[in-house]
């Protein structure tokens, strides 16, 4: 059971190491003074605005939809999801003195990095298998999770106006989601992307993910990450402990086990998006908390998922 748990942790902290060392490289550049606040917001500006739509675009326009998952597993991740999103929304304004704050916080604690590191962990895993499992959930709940954030970041920062107008409206121009929509429906018109717009895309998502990691770390400074206020607390106690444990006891009660359940739960427990700090920085919000989010919900996730895993192991249910 000791070579088991110190496997899994091994697997876990081959995923996310990659991940800080990016951080920890913003981090030593910003220090050295070789990138700046204004390259940070600009830089920030084009992943949110170009980047991440066409890595998106991509994806959803070349996801194989054949696979059929588990109904269950998309039931519970998305009753989980839903919970979540209400539970740290009714709770926010406990821990945030500021009341701009609550959507950071709110989106922190729901929205989960799927596409990198929950995909990472269920194919390290199960392979091929894995990404089969988790293909759908994923698809269906980035979606989700752009309308949620899109929202609850609405919501808090434009706290003066209550109207659900400008709301919707931010969710109808919402790069981030128009690209999604556009890229499954040229997936469902089965329509051949040609090789220049595939390739054009590749260097793009490749870019993507390391700049906005860089982005993070050179908003943070080290004094910050050492120390953990209330929100940020409440914010990893919400993604790392109860996001799993709600995800799990739904499914388990919906007859889930094995592989499906290990991989909703790998889901489940991946630390808060990247994506959430990029589009806080687009949207002129408090960039350096939704930052601190996902740095210290990425470092506790070394351990939170292998003692996750750990357990279910110990329970046989996967």
């Amino acid at each position: 059971m000791l070579q088991n748990a110190l496997a899994t942790f091994q697997f876990a902290f081959n995923i996310t190491a990659p991940i800080f060392v990016m951080l920890f490289l913003g981090i030593w550049l910003k220090k050295r003074n070789m990138i700046s606040d204004d390259f940070i917001k600009t830089a920030s500006q084009l992943v949110y605005n170009i980047g991440l739509p066409v890595m998106l675009f991509i994806t959803s326009a070349t996801t194989d939809t054949s696979h059929i998952s588990d109904w269950n597993l998309l039931i519970a991740f998305g009753l989980m999801t839903g919970l979540v999103f209400i539970g740290s929304l009714m709770t926010a304004h406990w821990h945030c003195k500021d009341p701009r704050d609550e959507g950071v916080l709110v989106q922190g604690a729901f929205r989960g990095n799927l596409v990198i590191l929950g995909l990472a962990f269920c194919a390290n895993a199960y392979g091929e298998k894995g990404l089969a499992l988790a293909s759908l959930p994923v698809a269906m709940t980035v979606v989700l999770y752009n309308v949620l954030s899109v929202y609850v970041l609405n919501r808090s920062l434009h706290h003066a106006n209550n109207s659900l107008v400008p709301t919707l409206l931010g969710i109808v121009k919402n790069p981030l989601i128009l690209a999604i929509f556009s890229g499954f429906a040229v997936n469902g018109i089965g329509l051949q992307l040609p090789n220049v717009i595939m390739d054009s895309g590749k260097y793009l998502s490749q870019m993507v993910l390391p700049l906005a990691l860089i982005c993070i770390g050179g908003s943070l400074s080290l004094s910050r990450l050492a120390r953990i206020d209330a929100t940020t607390l409440s914010a990893c106690l919400w993604k790392l402990i109860l996001s799993p444990i709600i995800a799990c006891a739904i499914a388990i009660s919906l007859g889930l086990n094995g592989d499906a359940l290990a991989v909703l739960f790998l889901l489940a427990a991946s630390p808060t998006a990247t994506i959430s700090f990029v589009m806080v920085q687009a949207m002129k919000g408090n960039s350096e908390l939704a930052a601190n989010i996902v740095a210290q919900t990425t470092l506790w996730s070394l351990i939170t998922v292998t003692l996750g895993l750990w357990v279910l192991q110990i329970l046989k249910v996967v």
